[in-house]
């Protein structure tokens, strides 16, 4: 019986093994684990060449077609999420290169962009920090009630959102390239061109799939016409806004901060202007990194190699 070679990638947590029994796996494969990140195509070749089966975590190490026509013994790619942008499928399939997904679970984006909102929105923390340090209050924090919630993207996330907006009374408003009055209505929101939803937002969410035509949405210009109170906040793809443009307008202090989960390049560089920025408040693309998602994330990873197996068995 052929046995294969599995190299599971970018584990930061080093968890892969405890979400799911791989006991199972063991019998017609060896795996190997590895935690850190490889940012070079060369190092990515030269780590993943002696495989036959590469298990990866969505979005984290790109998998474009010149990395995966040098992958010779490469037979499977196992991806977590329904969809993964950063893998040529395309050049998989000319290659020969099997692709499967596994489920997911969509509540975590949810939870943390209300999270980082809330956490920005009360400066918490700041207060945190000064409270560790022996201080008391420090800052006064902003309020909801009353505020505009400015929703980029109306899908099932952002429908979502607006639901939570509503229970702090909140008003919301909400713009994407395909958002038409219906939708907006139907989600119980108000719909308003792109400039409006710069110029009238207390707290401007991102909520789109990356795209050709949605890469770099949020411009320089689009920035300028924010409030000088206002706070964006990204926890859907780094891409979506002028990551120059952003820097300079928060260094500026034109506008009062971002709330970051998701970025150009991940893992950031350690001297990233981002972690250093003051009114900036980030997170290291954990919107999806929960127990339940890695539960289906790993589990589903281990029965579609013991799938695999067995076809290749018959």
């Amino acid at each position: 019986m052929t046995r294969y070679k599995i190299a599971v990638l970018d584990d930061y947590q080093n968890v892969a093994l405890s979400y799911a029994d791989w006991t199972p796996v063991s019998e017609y494969a060896d795996v190997e684990i590895f935690s850190d990140h490889l940012h070079e195509p060369e190092q990515v070749i030269s780590r993943l060449l002696p495989f036959d089966i590469v298990c990866v975590m969505r979005e984290r190490t790109p998998l474009p077609a010149e990395i995966l026509s040098k992958l010779s013994n490469l037979k499977l790619i196992v991806s977590t999420g329904f969809r993964n942008a950063s893998i040529d499928t395309k050049a998989a399939g000319e290659i020969g290169i099997e692709i499967i997904n596994t489920g997911y679970r969509d509540h975590g984006a949810l939870e943390l962009t209300w999270a980082l909102l809330m956490a920005i929105a009360k400066h918490i923390p700041q207060e945190n920090a000064n409270f560790r340090a022996g201080g008391w209050q420090q800052m006064v924090g902003g309020d909801l009630k009353g505020k505009t919630l400015g929703i980029l993207g109306l899908g099932n996330l952002g429908s979502k959102i607006a639901g939570v907006a509503k229970v702090f009374d909140m008003n919301v408003i909400a713009w994407s390239q395909n958002l038409t009055e219906e939708k907006a209505a139907a989600a119980g929101v108000k719909y308003v061109d792109k400039e409006t939803l710069f110029r009238e937002s207390d707290y401007l969410t991102i909520l789109m799939v990356l795209s050709d035509r949605s890469r770099g949405i949020v411009a320089a210009g689009d920035l300028d016409l924010m409030k000088p109170t206002a706070y964006l906040i990204n926890t859907s793809r780094g891409p979506l806004v002028d990551e120059e443009a952003l820097i300079k307008a928060l260094t500026e202090k034109r506008i009062a901060g971002a709330a970051l989960d998701v970025f150009d390049k991940e893992p950031l560089d350690a001297d990233h202007p981002f972690r250093k920025l003051s009114n900036v408040l980030a997170t290291p693309h954990i919107g999806f990194v929960t127990e339940d998602t890695y539960h289906v994330f790993f589990t589903d990873m281990v029965n579609s190699l013991l799938e695999w197996f067995s076809s290749k068995a018959v």
